[in-house]
């Protein structure tokens, strides 16, 4: 198998030069600055005073350039004042004694100066001038190299590490694991398969919600099956020049069938792989020209380059149809998310290299964060590790796991966040109220726990977990969400009033009201639209959905919304009948989460036993 080509190490030569060629700029001014202008510090005195010192022997040498006067005091060696005479008359005329004890020294005017400056006047603008023609030279320079590299692929070339990423690094999905092994296969013994005729496949799609992994599978792919690895994302094709796309894509598939046996990752194609004709940006948009040449590239590999393209998305729904056609992406990978048991090995995972005392119970953990996918585990364990340093403990904790997970979950305490008496009596009800509906109906998840501590967007938070995962959700099973949904508006008004509800319970009603129109749109589990699904697509393009009706008529539409009214009526109904019904303990609840402000499942049971469900709430 050839090896992947090593990365080129950066040239550092152009900055070396630049460097260089400014120094000695600066080298040379700060030169010419010195000759100008010696450093001699010497005090400027008075003509006056120098005369009458001289006179006085009290000046041991006088030296005369021109009218400058440098002055050497009694007992020095070197000149240490200076002074000015007037021009035109000698230091004698001017009032020095001829017989005066001072030795009287005359030169000439140096005109080093003047020359200097004629040199300087020659030489600087030549060096400004050619150092200006450098800097434009190498800037037109730069620009030519990065015009000519504009359709250079940016894919990034994995292969030569030290440590390859393989499926046993990766827990969980065994099934996705064992597709992509025939991957593996392909690329370490193809001519195994084409000796029989068959055609090694030329894509392979990772389909997945996000966060469960499809990009770590690609690159264990290529791990297992040790050949280079492209990685790409869909966006880094598109330019906002046409046609830079798509000469990118075709440099990327160069470099692949010169590395081949490959693997080419596009992560997030769903960027440039859209479904065609939207109408936006007619038929030469800078996307759909990428598209099409990455439909070209893959069907036109020759026989036995032996490059696979994989690709990942989680909405495969809006991908053009040439892009799913057997010979381009022959093969789709569904990466669901982890189940109980996986949860649990991808936890463990995460935990390996983190010190945990022997209480934390991942079995436990695994069981509570059902629907969690292996980026939220790793979000868990990464958060107890955070929460456990903060505490300045050296080991994870059971109560370090329990909260990463309620902040990864719900999202963090806020503590700072003041609510006077009357609003925490307030929510200590309307998070009651949540409770003892899902707790008195048959078909509702458990409680897990009840706060009154305002956590992420909420003013507090009812906790419901499945003890177990449930893949499918019965009528009765969305009934009981929906009341217990409508649990905290309905314990406001059986407490204060109709007109004493407030704002609280907003997210609530919008939560119940998206439940029942999915279970009328999507799942046909209206009364009078039963086993009908009107599904409206809302992953197309914005022209899309400008120019395509919505597929029900008028009448439909109200029917529809006849059924959700009918299903939050009676969801409040049932939620209402159960609240007052049990209304001594709804007050004990609310009375204990004033108290404790949170409360546990142990303790929800505890309050709330001997609650009943009244017949009037039941369903037939």
């Amino acid at each position: 198998m050839p090896k992947a080509p090593k990365r080129p190490k950066k040239n550092n030569s152009s900055w070396l030069r630049r460097t260089l060629f400014f120094a000695v700029i600066i080298f040379f001014v700060l030169s010419f600055v010195a000759i100008l202008f010696p450093q001699r510090n010497l005090e400027e005195v008075p003509f006056s005073d120098v005369i009458s010192r001289a006179n006085d022997g009290k000046i041991s040498k006088l030296e005369i350039q021109g009218n400058d006067i440098y002055v050497t005091p009694d007992g020095q060696e070197e000149p240490t004042q200076k002074s000015y005479k007037e021009s035109g008359s000698s230091i004698y005329e001017q009032g020095l004694k001829q017989d005066a004890d001072v030795e009287v020294t005359v030169k000439a005017p140096s005109g080093t100066e003047g020359a200097i400056w004629n040199i300087l006047s020659l030489v600087l603008p030549a060096l400004l001038i050619g150092g200006l023609i450098f800097f434009m030279f190498r800037q037109a320079q730069g620009q030519s190299n990065q015009a000519m590299g504009f359709g250079k692929s940016k894919a990034r070339l994995y292969g030569n590490e030290k440590s390859r990423v393989v499926f046993a690094d990766i827990a969980g999905n065994e099934e996705a694991k064992e597709d992509l092994s025939e991957v593996v296969d392909f690329l370490k013994h193809p001519k195994k398969f084409q000796d029989v005729g068959a055609k090694i496949p030329k894509g392979v799609l990772l389909v997945g919600p996000p966060g469960t992994g499809k990009t770590m599978l690609a690159r264990a792919v290529a791990g297992e099956a040790e050949v280079p690895f492209f990685s790409i994302s869909g966006s880094e094709f598109v330019e906002m020049f046409v046609g830079v796309g798509a000469s990118r894509v075709r440099d990327l598939f160069e470099k692949a069938k010169k590395n081949a046996p490959c693997i080419i990752f596009i992560d997030e194609i769903d960027a440039v792989g859209r479904r065609r004709g939207s109408g936006m940006g007619g038929g030469h948009d800078e996307r759909e020209q990428t598209l099409n040449q990455i439909l070209v590239e893959m069907d036109g590999f020759e026989t036995g380059t032996n490059v696979i393209v994989l690709a990942a998305t989680n909405r495969a729904d809006v991908l053009d149809p040439a892009l799913l056609r057997p010979g381009r992406f022959d093969r789709r990978t569904n990466i669901i998310l982890p189940e109980r048991k996986d949860r649990e090995e991808i936890l463990k995972v995460h935990f390996k290299n983190k010190p945990t005392e022997t209480s934390v119970d991942l079995d436990k953990l695994a069981a509570k964060t059902a629907g969690s996918s292996g980026a939220d585990l790793a979000n868990i364990a990464n958060e107890a590790a955070i929460i456990a340093a903060r505490h300045n403990r050296k080991k994870i904790t059971n109560d370090d796991v329990t909260a990463a997970f309620e902040k990864v979950a719900i999202g963090p305490e806020r503590k700072a966040k003041i609510m006077n008496d009357k609003e925490k009596e307030l929510t200590a009800y309307h998070e009651a109220g949540h409770a003892i509906v899902g707790h008195v109906l048959p078909d509702s998840d458990p409680v897990h726990k009840v706060t009154i501590i305002p956590r992420g967007g909420t003013g507090g938070v009812t906790w419901f977990l499945p003890p177990e995962d449930r893949n499918y959700t019965s009528v009765v099973e969305f009934k009981d969400i929906l009341a217990r949904a409508l649990g905290g508006r309905i314990a406001e008004k059986v407490v204060y009033g109709d007109d004493r509800i407030t704002t609280g319970a907003g997210s609530d009603l919008r939560k119940a009201t998206e439940i029942a129109r999915d279970m009328v749109i999507e799942q046909g589990m209206g009364d009078s639209l039963r086993d009908q699904v009107f599904h409206e697509d809302n992953g197309g393009m914005m022209f899309d959905r400008m120019t395509h009706e919505r597929p029900y008529s008028d009448d439909t539409a109200r029917l529809i919304d006849q059924e959700v009214e009918k299903l939050i009526k009676e969801a409040a109904q049932r939620a209402e009948v159960v609240i007052a019904h049990n209304i001594k303990h709804l007050e004990a609840l609310a009375k204990r989460l004033l108290k404790d402000e949170t409360v546990d499942e142990s303790v929800v049971i505890e309050v709330l036993e001997g609650a009943v469900l009244p017949k009037e709430a039941k369903l037939y």
